[in-house]
């Protein structure tokens, strides 16, 4: 995963993450509206990179050119959907990730108050391919959320969080 080159086919476990943002406040409690009056929305984390970005310049350490979480803000919508510091954001909503600027990945993001997203998570076992196979492309679907069953077709075994 490491190094990967945008635009170029990726295989790896992806974990389905999906987060509801809330209304943003004020220290008084007023909602916060959007210069256009629509209610703004924070989900709790901070993001880095994108493809027009210079890895060698990443204070984290990032190899490539994706679009990393950066920061976790304490009892957010982020903390509590399990989203976790160094995720690798793949697809957000059906937007794939690995080709965006990090303006578009900000806009993406900003864009609905429910995030589906797929995440590339460090230490979570590579794809082992049998030889002389083909692997298949992963394809997820949305995720239901509010402790119903998640339902998704896949060829390949999947990684199922421990939350």
């Amino acid at each position: 995963m490491a190094g990967h080159t945008a635009g170029e086919p990726l295989e790896c476990y992806s974990i389905p993450i999906v987060l509801e943002k809330e209304p943003d406040i004020d220290q008084h409690g007023n909602p916060i509206r959007e210069p256009d009056g629509k209610q703004r929305y924070r989900c709790g984390f901070r993001i880095g990179g994108g493809i027009d970005q210079d890895p060698s310049q990443s204070p984290q350490g990032y190899s490539d050119k994706g679009v990393y979480v950066t920061y976790i803000h304490d009892n957010s919508p982020a903390s509590r959907c399990g989203l976790q510091l160094h995720d690798k954001i793949l697809q957000v909503n059906g937007k794939d990730f690995t080709l965006v600027t990090h303006k578009q990945a900000v806009e993406s993001i900003r864009k609905k108050p429910v995030l589906k997203m797929l995440v590339y998570r460090k230490g979570v076992p590579s794809l082992q391919k049998p030889p002389n196979t083909m692997v298949s492309h992963t394809q997820f679907q949305a995720y239901p959320h509010h402790g119903q069953p998640q339902q998704y077709s896949t060829q390949q075994p999947q990684y199922q969080p421990q939350y």
